[in-house]
């Protein structure tokens, strides 16, 4: 089915978007989705041709991807929170043709990397409500040569001044094929370069009908809110595609969602179900103990996934507010969740169940079968798989293997069919001939009441061989931290064994994350690199 038919068979009267203090209806979104189709056919888009999307959330984002995939075009969304360079890149990447973009975006993407939009033609520049000021003069038409890049010419067009000029005829959108490309979502480079994973219109309705059907269980009366962004997978799924296929409300804002965003949306908005990542959570208690007012009494359900909910922080969230968290794992190669907790059925520390509709396996380092109850690298195989990386033959292959996708992730699961992350594959190192999952580590210092965050990666003492060290984000920050370096390492002598206690703890403000909120140890390990290789 196409997505725009798919979509729009919803009750047309029934609110599909909160942004803001603006209500909009399925009738509403219907119309201006159709208009935006429209500008897409203005401008020559076609089957196969790339059109990028760095928008805010915002209903525009959401009418220019159903717009773009539903007349046989693939969107590109960007995360807004890159740099530009970053940005850049991903656009050279994709070869897109054509580009929506905030305004204030577009003036940047101009003036920092040209020689990496060779490929673009057309930029529709957005301005926040659509509002048609042309005190920046975007919408002016001029060519890249103009902004002193080369050829190919590059024209910008103001959305206001395209609507008058598309015309009122309905676009006809086309029955899309199975391996059809309809958007491709690019990695948040926990480990390094971004890659696009290419996904079909029918990625989308899979996993609609495995953990949106099996897990969520919307009703019309649910309103969901997503702090993660949609141009990731989790955040697609969430604002977007599990909402709207369901004829449920989503709850978008422009800005970033910080506690004191969040807390306001909970009041004002009322969500029935959250979707946050560790650290957002973790952000949230933190803000609810220093006597801010966090209302959940609208939730539902809340669901945590990005990386492995920690189960002191799943224990103390429903402790606090009476309302379940809900763990699980998805990727972008898998679009969406493949394993999650369900709500009644929560066990704090796992990533719940394999869904219905996806296989697993654990594989050794040697490419065979793990024992049972031993950890091994998860391979997972379900139709919801990206059909590969664009452009990039070398990683498709090392991922994509007869059907299954290797995730990355080192998991052991129990008897009962609970899985365990135990860190990823990348991340874990030997120490004294034995493997150390950082994720154990981290789950042991974080019991600590002095701990805030927590990051373990490999280093390696004055023989060169390898042990664990901790990077620490305390409480308080005015905290000694030489005492509670020896608290710690009293506490995780007695919880783990020798091998995996940390030999060395380095006390930081922060850590750093991906956009999606996953720690990026690849940097915490340059950073040792970089502290031992000083004089």
């Amino acid at each position: 089915m196409n997505l725009f038919d798919a979509i729009f068979a919803q009750n047309p009267s029934s609110p599909a978007i909160c942004f803001g203090r603006r209500i909009i209806t399925y009738s509403e979104l219907r119309a201006e989705t159709l208009k935006i189709a429209g500008v897409l056919q203005h401008l020559g888009a076609g089957s196969g041709d790339r059109v990028a999307l760095l928008l805010h959330d915002s209903p525009k984002f959401i009418e220019a991807f159903i717009a773009t995939c539903s007349l046989g075009a693939i969107a590109v969304p960007i995360n807004m929170a890159l740099r530009a360079d970053e940005q850049c890149s991903i656009l050279h990447n994709c070869g897109a043709s054509l580009a929506f973009m905030e305004s204030d975006t577009c003036n940047a993407l101009l003036t920092h990397a040209p020689e990496k939009l060779r490929s673009l033609k057309n930029i529709v520049s957005i301005k926040p409500n659509d509002e048609p000021d042309r005190s920046d003069g975007v919408g002016d038409r001029f060519s890249i040569s103009e902004r002193q890049l080369r050829n190919p010419p590059l024209t910008i067009y103001d959305l206001i001044d395209l609507l008058d000029q598309s015309g009122a005829a309905r676009p006809e959108f086309p029955q899309p094929g199975q391996d059809d490309p309809a958007f491709i979502l690019y990695t948040s480079g926990s480990t390094g370069e971004p890659k696009g994973a290419v996904h079909c219109q029918s990625d989308i309705f899979y996993t609609n009908e495995t953990f949106c059907r099996e897990v969520l269980r919307l009703t019309h009366q649910d309103r969901l809110f997503s702090s993660s962004r949609l141009p990731f997978a989790y955040g697609l799924g969430n604002s977007f595609s599990f909402p709207l296929l369901n004829g449920a409300t989503t709850i978008l804002c422009r800005e970033k969602p910080s506690p004191d965003l969040i807390a306001r949306l909970f009041q004002d908005q009322r969500p029935t179900i959250f979707f946050g990542v560790p650290v957002i959570y973790n952000l949230l208690l933190e803000y609810h103990r220093r006597g801010s007012q966090l209302d959940c009494s609208s939730l539902r359900l809340c669901v945590s996934a990005g990386e492995a909910l920690p189960a002191h922080l799943g224990e103390e969230w429903e402790r606090e507010f009476g309302v379940q968290l809900i763990d699980g794992i998805g990727s972008t190669e898998m679009l969406h969740m493949f394993m999650s907790n369900h709500e009644n059925e929560v066990r704090y520390g796992s990533s719940g169940r394999l869904l219905k509709g996806y296989e697993a396996q654990l594989l050794d380092e040697h490419g065979e079968p793990s024992p049972d109850g031993v950890e091994g690298n998860l391979w997972i195989k379900g139709d919801s798989a990206a059909r590969g990386y664009w452009e990039n033959s070398e990683a498709t292959a090392n991922t994509f293997v007869d059907g299954w996708v290797r995730t990355g992730d080192l998991y052991r699961c129990d008897n009962d069919g609970f899985w365990f992350h135990m860190g990823r594959s990348d991340d874990c190192f030997k120490s004294s001939g034995q493997w150390v999952s950082p994720v154990e580590v981290e789950g042991a210092l974080l019991r600590h009441s002095g701990v805030a965050r927590a990051a373990v990666v490999e280093d390696f003492d004055s023989d060169q061989l390898p042990c664990a060290c901790a990077f620490v984000v305390k409480q308080e920050v005015e905290s000694d931290s030489g005492q509670l370096e020896k608290e710690l390492r009293k506490l995780l002598s007695q919880s783990l064994p020798r091998f995996k206690q940390p030999r060395r703890y380095v006390f930081v403000t922060e850590l750093p994350y991906t956009a999606t909120g996953k720690i990026q140890r690849f940097k915490l390990r340059r950073q040792l690199r970089a502290s031992h290789a000083k004089p």
